[in-house]
């Protein structure tokens, strides 16, 4: 018989052996709780430095809402949005066409899915610019109808893609195998010279008399693609209508854009239900009266869906002139040019804060620039035409060197795809940086350190915070999880 103050003792250790274990499960679950409240999560960060010690270099932070404020903070709030994106990209120039043309097939085809392949390490290029006919950086000036001295053709009979078979559709064909989705922009640098009142490649103006036959010439153009399975997206009227003096080139005035639009072209496109987008403008930020202009006309307004502009000259503030006077048209910005001569530090501060942050917070919605590739002596180019533009990369046969319009293009496109929305984050002159709502509901913030020297900074979004150091002329992207 057992002893009743043993069996007493045996209980009371049983109740406290039990306690014992409630009381640690309740200590794991008070810890898992708090773990919860901190609210962990992972941030990927990308960043390039001005010096190139770092490349598109990827690292991963772990950050919760009790990480250390910095006196810098840029507030992120996905619920006030602004423009859809459209895609970033570069010009393909029929000299660019060439280039990767040259390549050994399996090497072109690595480097093509680089550049518009959407997987990761890939750029997920979008949206792509081409000439119609030649551009300063084809070899020589040429158009699709291009006649003998005193001979006309309003009717389009001789009308011929054929000089583009060599190169560039091909390169085109290529690209869109894998990018079927990809946007494309086609912009003329000059009409056939029989059209215009000087008869040459540079300069002139386009003949009143033949409206109709360059509108026809466009209908043209864009079906003849379609039936190579080339969908062209947009048109622009004219490659810098301002700028007489490239090889090609054509002047043309805001009035005569308007006039080209409503007498000709948009009831030609209507007639051939044609769905390409007719784009206004295309040259610089000095004169953003010039779209103005175009868009005030009402008979022209209908047939036009945005603007289009360069950054040679003004500033890039100026175009969100022309979103206010007309909210409902897109703008874009068309090109910008890399220099020979540049050094990639000021190139990779300047393009990321003017042309990427700075048109995209001034309503752009695709940003194309000039242009994605160049050869070792930075040929082709016409008569005249450009001598000194450097591509995104220079290809010497197989070799590639990713230039700074590379990695400025990159911090961008590789981690906002067409769809994602500009979202509202703080104005800072040190810090220019842009927000997007991905559609995957991640987060994207485009920041870049505008100073001479390290800066703190932290971002908040929702009661979360990022903080982080940047270096003097960084570029970094960071994308989470909308909390």
């Amino acid at each position: 018989m057992i002893n009743k103050s043993i069996l007493f003792k045996l209980i009371t250790a049983s109740v406290l052996f039990v306690m014992v274990i409630q009381c640690k499960n309740n200590k794991v679950s008070e810890t898992e709780s708090d773990a919860e409240g901190l609210n962990t999560s992972l941030v990927e960060v990308h960043l390039t430095h001005a010096d190139r010690s770092k490349l598109l270099e990827k690292s991963v932070k772990e950050v919760s809402a009790s990480d250390k404020l910095f006196e810098n903070q840029i507030s992120i709030d996905p619920e006030k949005t602004f423009q859809t994106m459209q895609g970033f990209g570069f010009a393909l120039t029929g000299g660019s066409a060439e280039h990767f043309k040259a390549m050994e097939p399996g090497s072109r085809q690595e480097l093509l899915e680089e550049l518009f392949g959407d997987g990761p390490d890939q750029l997920g290029l979008s949206y792509i610019r081409i000439s119609i006919g030649a551009s300063d950086l084809d070899a020589q000036p040429f158009s699709y109808n291009d006649l003998q001295e005193g001979e006309t053709d309003e009717s389009q009979l001789k009308f011929s893609i054929e000089k583009d078979r060599s190169h560039l559709i091909p390169i085109l064909k290529q690209i869109l195998q894998i990018n079927p989705s990809l946007n494309i922009m086609a912009s003329p640098w000059s009409p056939p010279t029989w059209m215009k009142t000087n008869g040459a490649t540079i300069g002139g103006s386009l003949k009143t008399t033949c409206y109709d036959a360059y509108a026809l010439y466009f209908v043209k153009y864009i079906q003849a693609m379609e039936a190579e399975g080339i969908a062209i997206t947009s048109v622009t009227i004219q490659n810098e209508p301002l700028h007489p003096g490239n090889n090609p080139s054509m002047y043309m005035t805001s009035k005569e854009q308007a006039d080209f639009i409503k007498k000709s072209l948009g009831p030609l496109f209507k007639k051939h239900h044609i769905n390409t987008k007719i784009v206004v403008y295309d040259h610089n930020a000095d004169k953003p009266e010039y779209p103005i202009e175009v868009l005030s006309d009402t008979s022209a307004y209908p047939y036009i869906q945005g603007s289009a502009f360069h950054l040679y000259g003004g500033d890039i503030n100026n175009i969100a002139r022309v979103h206010d006077a007309f909210p409902e048209k897109d703008l874009y910005l068309t090109e910008q040019w890399y220099s020979s001569e540049g050094k990639f530090e000021e190139d990779l501060i300047w393009h990321s804060r003017e042309i990427i942050i700075g048109s995209i917070r001034n309503w752009a919605s695709a940003v194309i620039e000039w242009n994605i590739s160049s050869n070792p002596e930075l040929e082709p180019h016409s008569p005249g035409g450009c001598t000194m533009c450097l591509g995104a990369i220079t290809l010497d046969g197989d070799q590639v060197t990713r230039n700074a319009g590379y990695y400025v293009m990159a911090q961008a496109s590789s981690f906002v795809p067409r769809g994602s929305v500009r979202i509202e984050s703080t104005l800072s002159k040190e810090l220019p940086n842009v927000a997007f709502l991905r559609p995957d509901q991640k987060i994207v913030s485009l920041i870049l350190n505008n100073t001479g020297e390290k800066v703190a900074f932290t971002f908040t979004q929702n009661n979360f915070n990022i903080s982080d150091t940047l270096a003097s002329g960084a570029v970094a992207t960071y994308v989470w999880n909308k909390k």
